[in-house]
């Protein structure tokens, strides 16, 4: 049976598919590592499936908005997004650059946001173990990832283009391996971006990170496109 979240997923891969909409290349590979994650909590192979089934709706929710606010011509866009969705549109991106400018909006800074909106409360009075388990929680993501990596290959980058897949063929194992260090080390440092508004000491302290965090997510972005 398929979740809600991913339902909604696929209804809009489905649409965007049909318009030849680029933005259904992100939102594919988000969808299958949104389904395995959620696999993987019915599984029981997290210590706090209730926190991490919250981690990932209320992560969805920045990706809704931003594409809501995007649609509508409403302000609530990131830059960070606006660049990203403004390359989906005007088709100007290779899948592999659509994938990535992606997974730069919604993990190097929604992301963060998102570990901020789940922790700010409790983290006060969770003990050094109960924030250990939360970050154990968070880093199995990881490996999550790693698994769903082929999958990609195979649904996303096979599909939408056939001469990347002859050079994944080509490069083996260790394209797959580099994209896996690559996105565990932005998790890492997403881990800590979050822990560091939770700890701001003020309003304006978390305004000043989160607006840093936007402008080196845009620059990152900007960077990929010219790759």
């Amino acid at each position: 049976m398929n979740d809600p979240l991913t339902d909604v997923m696929q209804e809009k891969i489905d649409n965007w598919q049909q318009a030849k909409d680029r933005r259904a290349v992100f939102l594919q590979c988000y969808r299958a590592m949104t389904a395995n994650t959620l696999a993987a909590v019915a599984d029981g192979r997290f210590q706090d499936p209730i926190w991490v089934a919250g981690l990932l709706n209320r992560f969805a929710d920045y990706y809704f908005v931003a594409l809501d606010a995007y649609d509508t011509g409403q302000s609530g866009a990131s830059s960070v997004w606006q660049y990203t969705l403004d390359a989906a549109r005007q088709k100007k991106a290779n899948v592999l650059q659509h994938l990535f400018l992606g997974v730069n909006a919604h993990i190097n800074y929604d992301l963060a946001l998102t570990l901020y909106d789940v922790l700010h409360e409790e983290w006060p009075s969770l003990t050094p173990a109960e924030r250990d388990g939360r970050y154990r929680d968070y880093c199995l993501i990881n490996d999550i990832i790693a698994e769903t990596i082929d999958q990609v290959q195979d649904e996303v980058v096979k599909r939408e283009s056939p001469l990347l897949a002859l050079v994944d063929w080509l490069g083996g194992r260790m394209d797959e391996f580099v994209v896996v260090e690559m996105l565990t080390g932005w998790r890492e440092e997403v881990w800590r971006k979050g822990v560091e508004m939770v700890e701001a000491a003020d309003d304006d302290g978390r305004a000043t990170l989160r607006q840093s965090l936007e402008q080196s997510c845009l620059r990152r972005g900007q960077r990929i496109l010219m790759t």
